[in-house]
């Protein structure tokens, strides 16, 4: 989406603040023997007070209001109430939403409580990368040049990324153009980022994974290679300078 008006930025960042915070109140929220229903049913109650929509639910008919994947899922978990949270979870919870129009995207990807399992390096490298790549962007960036960052900053921690997911426009839908924020470098993709737009950034960075499959549910997707997948996305406005962090309110860099 292309900003042209105060009305339509302060649009956006009003979806942009309902799911955020609805991102970050979840994140409170989940506890060890809490199911996933449960705590997505916490997600669509916040969502509701804000008059927002859940974008997944409303635009393909998913069967949740937010996505909660779990240890080897790397996305589109479907909440369910028979899977149980447990000490040292790898949990994604991704919320997207429309209000009065306007469409905006964000995810974490945290350890639950004691990180038993090890997970935390690979949580801390999928925001850091985040962080890195959207402070290199801003008008007439090439896109592929972004991917390129992340791919770099994988690679320097032994980590790969998953090259069948990626970033999108978002504003006055889930998914508008651009429609592939790759996380590698597509060196023909001279595509470049417009000043005023709007778009959502995501990471996946995997331990074994380039690509990920989706289950036997149609939803559920995990890594082609096994191993575990992180991810953290913003919904930014690109400028001339430094980019607006829009879904701010998720406090993910805090």
């Amino acid at each position: 989406m292309s900003i042209s008006t105060e009305a339509e930025l302060e649009g956006m960042r009003r979806v942009s603040e309902a799911v955020g915070v609805t991102l970050k109140l979840m994140k409170e929220y989940a506890k060890v023997g809490m199911s996933t229903m449960e705590l997505d049913n916490y997600g669509a109650s916040i969502l509701k007070k804000y008059g927002a929509r859940s974008a997944p639910f409303l635009t393909y008919s998913f069967p949740g209001y937010t996505c909660i994947s779990v240890n080897s899922e790397a996305a589109h978990g479907i909440p369910s109430k028979t899977r149980i949270l447990r000490e040292g979870d790898l949990i994604n919870i991704d919320v997207s939403a429309e209000l009065n129009g306007f469409w905006s995207d964000n995810g974490e990807s945290f350890v639950l409580g004691e990180d038993i399992h090890n997970h935390q390096a690979l949580v801390d490298a999928s925001r850091d990368i985040l962080k890195k790549a959207i402070y290199n962007i801003k008008a007439g960036t090439r896109i592929a040049d972004v991917g390129h960052v992340i791919q770099l900053e994988a690679k320097k921690r032994g980590l790969r990324v998953i090259k069948n997911l990626a970033g999108h426009g978002v504003g006055r839908s889930l998914h508008e153009a651009p429609e592939d924020i790759l996380n590698y470098r597509v060196r023909s993709n001279r595509e470049r980022f417009k000043n005023n737009s709007t778009v959502a950034i995501e990471t996946f960075i995997s331990t074994k994974s380039w690509n990920v499959i989706t289950l036997k549910d149609g939803w559920t997707l995990v890594g082609d290679r096994g191993g575990y997948v992180t991810q953290h996305e913003h919904t930014i406005l690109v400028t001339d300078t430094t980019p607006v962090i829009l879904t701010e309110a998720n406090e993910i860099w805090c």
